[in-house]
């Protein structure tokens, strides 16, 4: 068997198995198609696990076989994008059908989403698997473990459950047993002081701090936290124009003069003359939903990868070609005869010397 999301896959709607299935095949695409109509679903179908399992033949005959069934409309392989991001892979199927296809009805059975959808199936993890516990529930308060017999996957009751301690819903209820060593901190009364952070200096714009890394990088620019704050909104409007913080550095920074005597006015002139124009935005609906993905078909012969219209018989362009170009100019029999003869008279004259 093939790992999950590869192997055989059976083609719908086919004709029941008989002894005469394959008949028209030669020998060996016979065997090879007998033995893999007679395969479960999901079984491995490269070229080397079938080899391993007929004897008679060897990975290059396998290979040769696969191809004339996937010519004679039982086989096609496809390969479709699974999972999102970096976890991004490529499912193989082998789409077998006991009943010879012709390549219109293959191109609108893996153009339905019925064949995408047998491709892969990823399992759906249900949301109540990763719910959190409530945030009042402490070490000591761990949740029981759930009840078994009828009912136990129903909603929990209201009522209290013995050897359970409920957290009190009133606003006036105060608990009986010391708090936890280890246990988060009550928020502060109503009215007490605390001691909170400048907004700068707790989490500083963009803006702020490209124009406090300025006198960093060139003394010359040299600004106070009060001159950064009042520029800080002058800077913000270039960053919302699109511009980037390394480009709005650089402008600020070229052609300084040998002196600048007051950095935060020359800063604001220059922030008002240089400011960039505003891109008009794109019209794009990020709510669009992305296309479904198709299923690409693949050559049978040597794997390149396309749409089921661009491979008929499941066969790229040369692969078909080097296929069918045995049969479209068969030698007459002349020209058999006169092969003949010139090789007899090679022969000949080979001898005489």
């Amino acid at each position: 068997m093939a790992k999950p999301g590869y192997g055989k896959r059976s083609a719908p709607d086919q004709h029941p198995r008989t002894r005469h299935d394959f008949a028209l095949l030669p020998t060996r695409e016979r065997y090879v198609a007998g033995f893999v109509d007679h395969l479960p679903e999901g079984a491995a179908m490269s070229v080397k696990h079938l080899a391993k399992q007929l004897p008679l033949y060897g990975q290059q005959a396998i290979s040769t076989a696969l191809t004339a069934l996937s010519v004679a409309g039982h086989l096609r392989r496809v390969r479709r994008a699974v999972g999102v991001g970096d976890e991004m892979r490529w499912a193989f199927r082998t789409f077998w059908s006991r009943t010879a296809r012709d390549n219109e009805w293959w191109n609108t059975y893996l153009a339905t989403e019925k064949a995408a959808q047998t491709v892969s199936s990823a399992p759906v993890t249900s949301a109540a698997d990763t719910v959190p516990p409530p945030p009042w529930a402490s070490v000591e308060e761990a949740p029981p473990p759930a009840p078994e017999g009828p009912g136990a996957e129903g909603a929990p009751e209201p009522t209290a459950v013995p050897h359970r301690r409920i957290p009190a819903q009133a606003p006036d209820t105060v608990p009986t047993r010391p708090a936890a060593p280890d246990a988060v901190p009550a928020p502060p009364a109503p009215g007490t002081a605390t001691a909170t952070p400048h907004a700068s200096e707790a989490s500083p714009s963009p803006a702020y701090l490209a124009l406090a890394r300025l006198g960093r990088d060139d003394h010359r620019l040299a600004l106070s936290a009060d001159d950064c704050a009042n520029l800080e909104a002058q800077a913000a409007q270039w960053l919302t124009r699109g511009v980037t913080v390394s480009y709005l550095t650089s402008t600020l920074t070229a052609g300084l003069p040998a002196k600048v005597d007051s950095p935060v006015g020359f800063l604001r002139r220059r922030l008002a003359d240089k400011m960039p124009p505003r891109l008009p935005t794109e019209n794009t609906s990020p709510d669009t939903p992305a296309p479904a993905r198709r299923l690409l078909m693949e050559c049978t012969d040597c794997g390149r990868p396309g749409p089921p219209e661009a491979l008929p018989d499941g066969l790229c362009r040369p692969c078909h070609t080097t296929h069918s170009g045995a049969d479209e100019n068969p030698p007459s029999p002349a020209e058999v005869a006169d092969v003949k003869a010139h090789m007899t008279n090679l022969r000949d004259l080979l001898k005489s010397v």
